[in-house]
């Protein structure tokens, strides 16, 4: 069965708490740009250190590939460690 995209954003991504945080990863992302840290067609993604997308503090915010950023380690049955 192939996926509903419009199902999935009216019933997800249309939310306003998912909007607010959005906006604030894109905001992060923004911020690494002007301070010269990432730029566009990098391959790099602005990683939140503690998870939280709307903590935009310096000190939480790094840069990271996108092939870490959006994974997770696994044990040896491929589940989450």
């Amino acid at each position: 069965m192939p996926r509903n995209y419009a199902s999935e954003y009216d019933n997800y991504h249309s939310s306003g708490e998912q909007k607010r945080k959005r906006a604030s990863r894109n905001a992060a992302r923004r911020e690494m740009e002007r301070k010269g840290r990432v730029s566009k067609g990098d391959g790099k993604d602005v990683d939140h250190s503690n998870g939280n997308p709307k903590d935009n503090s310096p000190a939480n915010l790094r840069v990271k590939a996108k092939s870490s950023n959006r994974s997770f380690p696994r044990n040896a049955k491929a589940g989450k460690k």
